[in-house]
């Protein structure tokens, strides 16, 4: 009896560990099947993250028929990189062209090729591309080269920005920018990327590639593509150089990789009569000297570009005769001209009297790895114009009442 119940208990034992183990493997499998969730990868100087499709590169920085005619045969499973012909600044060298040939140059209209020597042109594509006014025709700002594509195997949309040509030298010293890309999906605006800056160059070869999981290829038609051209600064804000914007919708991915180019247009800058209203509330406390500034609203603001909605917050800076002697900010409101931030501050007062006090609201575009915009501009205070000296001089004859007031903002 006793034997038998060893081998009872041993076999359970036995089966426990065999059940285990099949349920951690069922698992294991299971979690490597998957979808990922979202995310995108990004990958410099051409290398795809997917191996088996590197035999169908091509080298970009070459006259495009020559790139059709004599496409290079690469050996399976292997990473052509064709780094050898590239300069010090990782650039294609630039081809040479004939005295006679800038209208060829001009007349040329953008193609669009799909991977497999395959060629189609969209109308949309051709509409947008030749309906530029007579001023941008007349100056050129470059052409911005690049690849879309959809992987239904990982659920992935690629985007390869390639190379720009014939940029415009934004250093007046050195004749010469050092350009960068940055690129926004709209219209969530939420995937935002940009590229490594190239010196000293017009005409950068950035090839670098930037994949998106989780974007449905269903949802691929609403979307949009909008890139910014910038000429990065040293000393102070960045140049902006141009952009482009790519409306998806008509744009086929399922037959493969397509490349297009796109002319460099001018930046839609918004006018200066629309930036848009701050809600502020002021309560001077003479007992404590102390100044407490509630940023309430704001409404009206306007666009930041052509890519969507801003995202707002607001700086709060504090000035003791022209000096700033201390400065807050809000936190960043998401996507909205409407924006409400109810966030209070309070500020010591360096000398008896608000009459060498001022304060400055900047209203600023939240960019994510770049330098924030300035949407517009307010000043209180005893020199202030219009409604910013009226609340001024309303709070300095009726301390300790908090008083509100909306406000029109100007040019930052």
């Amino acid at each position: 009896m006793k034997e038998f119940l060893l081998y009872f208990i041993a076999f359970g034992l036995v089966f426990t560990v065999s059940l285990f183990a099949w349920i951690c493997c069922q698992r294991k499998s299971s979690k490597s099947n998957k979808t990922p969730p979202y995310k995108f990868v990004h990958v410099l100087k051409g290398v795809d993250i997917y191996p088996e499709n590197l035999n169908s590169k091509k080298k970009f920085g070459a006259d495009d028929k020559n790139e059709v005619k004599n496409k290079p045969t690469v050996p399976k499973n292997s990473l052509h990189l064709d780094l050898e012909k590239r300069d010090l600044n990782g650039n294609f060298p630039k081809t040479n062209l004939k005295p006679g040939s800038p209208s060829d140059l001009e007349n040329a209209t953008p193609k669009l090729f799909l991977e497999g020597e395959k060629e189609a042109v969209s109308p949309d594509s051709l509409k947008s591309s030749t309906s530029l006014s007579s001023e941008e025709k007349q100056e050129k700002l470059g052409t911005l080269f690049f690849s879309l594509e959809y992987n239904f195997e990982k659920k992935a949309f690629v985007v390869n920005i390639k190379e720009a040509r014939g940029l415009p030298a934004m250093d007046e010293q050195s004749m010469t920018s050092d350009p960068y890309i940055k690129m926004t999906i709209l219209p969530e605006k939420k995937h935002k990327v940009k590229t490594r800056v190239l010196r000293k160059t017009l005409d950068p070869a950035f090839d670098e590639t930037f994949t998106f999981y989780g974007i449905p290829y269903t949802q691929i038609q609403e979307l949009a593509l909008h890139f910014t051209i910038l000429s990065f600064d040293r000393f102070s804000r960045d140049d902006i150089i141009g952009e482009v914007l790519i409306p998806l919708s008509g744009i086929e991915l399922s037959e493969g990789k397509m490349l297009m180019n796109r002319e460099i247009i001018k930046r839609n800058v918004r006018k200066s009569s629309g930036r848009g209203e701050l809600l502020i509330s002021l309560c001077y406390q003479s007992t404590t000297n102390t100044l407490t500034v509630v940023v309430l609203k704001a409404r009206h603001l306007p666009k930041s570009d052509v890519s969507g909605l801003s995202d707002p917050y607001v700086k709060v800076n504090l000035y003791h005769a022209k000096k700033r002697i201390s400065k807050k900010k809000t936190h960043v409101k998401k996507c909205t001209p409407n924006a409400v931030f109810n966030e209070l501050f309070v500020f010591d007062i360096p000398c008896e009297g608000l009459e060498d006090i001022s304060v400055e609201f900047l209203v600023l575009d939240s960019e994510r790895g770049s330098r924030n915009e300035v949407i517009g501009q307010l000043v209180l205070g005893a020199a202030a114009e219009g409604t910013g000296g009226e609340h001024w001089k309303e709070i300095c004859d009726y301390p300790r009442r908090q008083i509100a007031k909306w406000h029109v903002l100007c040019d930052g």
